[in-house]
C-alpha cells in the first residue's frame, strides 16, 4: 500500500545527499565548524518563507506554542548540535576512521530511542530489516576508510569508538525529540504541524551553534558570511532535505523513516560509480547490497 512518507523520506535522503555535495566545496575556504554552521545559518530564512507561505498563501492556521514543544525543540536542536562538535573532536583520535563508523549506528539506536521516549514500537520484520542495514553501513563505511571489518570487534572498548557511539546517539535522540516535537503540537494538518517545528528548530540551532562559534572560532563568523553565495545553496539544500525528514518524522516512526533514508548511500554510491567513475572496494559492495536489502526488507515487513 502506498504510503506517503516513502517518497517524503526518499526525496528528504536525496536533498541531503545534495547538501552534503555542496558542503564539501565550503571546506578549503571555511572550518569544518564553519561548514557545519552554514547548514543552520542560511537555512532558517528558507524555513520561515516555508512556514509564511503555509500560512498565508494556502491560510494553514499556525499551531499553538506550548513550552513542552519549546523542550523537546530545544532538546533536538542541541542533540543534533552535540553530535556535529564530538565528531569534529572524534577526528583528533589516531584511529579515528573506526569512531566515525561506529558514528553511523544511529538508525538502530533511533529505534531503541523512539521506543523508550515515545513508545514507537517496530515490527520484528523491521527490527531484522535495520539489523541488516546498519551491517551494510558499518561494512561500506570499513570499505571507505579501509578499516578492516576485524578490527570494529576489537576495537569495542576504545575511546575513539565509544565517542562514536555517542556521536550516533545523539543523532539519534536529535530526531526522536524533533518527532515528539512535532508530535506535541497535536496539529491536525500535519505539513504544517512538521514545517513550525523545522522553523523553529532551525532558528534556536542557529543561536545555539552561532554562541558557540563566538565563544570557539570567532573569525568563522565572519568567513561564513563572506562565503554567502555558495553558503546560501547549502541552507536551500538543506532547508529541503529537513522540509522531507521532519515531514517524514510527524508521519512515521523516526526508525522506519531513518533506515528508510539510508537510501542516500545508494545515491552517493551510484553517483561515485557511474558518475566520477571511481574504483570501489568489495567491502563496499557487500555493505551497499546489504542496504538495499534492508531496505527493501523493512518496505515488505512493515
Amino acid at each position: 500500500m502506498f504510503e506517503l512518507w516513502i517518497p517524503i523520506t526518499i526525496f528528504a535522503a536525496f536533498m541531503q545527499n545534495a547538501r552534503s555535495a555542496l558542503q564539501k566545496h565550503l571546506k578549503g575556504r571555511l572550518t569544518s565548524l564553519g561548514a557545519a554552521y552554514v547548514r543552520f545559518l542560511y537555512a532558517w530564512p528558507f524555513a520561515l518563507i516555508y512556514l509564511a507561505v503555509l500560512y498565508w498563501g494556502f491560510g494553514w492556521a499556525l499551531p499553538t506554542f506550548h513550552l513542552t514543544f519549546l523542550g523537546w525543540s530545544i532538546l533536538g536542536g542541541l542533540s543534533q548540535i552535540l553530535f556535529t562538535v564530538l565528531l569534529m573532536v572524534l577526528f583528533n583520535f589516531r584511529n579515528f576512521a573506526v569512531g566515525t563508523t561506529f558514528s553511523k549506528t544511529e538508525v538502530a539506536q533511533v529505534a531503541i530511542f523512539g521506543l523508550l521516549l515515545l513508545g514507537d514500537k517496530i515490527s520484528l520484520m523491521a527490527a531484522i530489516a535495520i539489523v541488516i542495514s546498519v551491517l551494510g553501513v558499518l561494512i561500506m563505511s570499513a570499505g571507505q576508510t579501509k578499516v578492516s571489518v576485524s578490527s570494529l570487534f576489537t576495537s569495542l572498548g576504545d575511546k575513539a569508538t565509544m565517542l562514536g557511539l555517542t556521536c550516533g546517539a545523539f543523532l539519534g535522540l536529535s530526531v526522536v525529540f524533533f518527532r515528539a516535537a512535532a508530535l506535541s503540537l497535536d496539529h491536525e494538518n500535519f505539513v504544517m504541524a512538521a514545517s513550525y517545528t523545522l522553523a523553529m528548530s532551525v532558528v534556536l540551532q542557529t543561536l545555539m551553534m552561532g554562541v558557540y562559534i563566538f565563544w570557539r572560532e570567532r573569525k568563522t563568523l565572519t568567513d561564513v558570511l563572506v562565503c554567502w553565495k555558495p553558503a546560501s545553496m547549502v541552507g536551500l539544500a538543506g532547508m529541503l532535505g529537513s522540509v522531507g525528514w521532519f515531514t517524514a518524522f510527524t508521519l512515521q516512526n523516526v526508525a522506519y523513516v531513518r533506515a528508510l533514508g539510508q537510501i542516500e548511500l545508494l545515491f552517493t554510491f551510484m553517483v561515485t560509480v557511474f558518475f566520477f567513475r571511481e574504483k570501489t572496494t568489495k567491502l563496499e559492495v557487500v555493505g551497499i547490497v546489504l542496504v538495499v536489502v534492508g531496505i527493501l526488507l523493512l518496505m515488505l515487513g512493515r
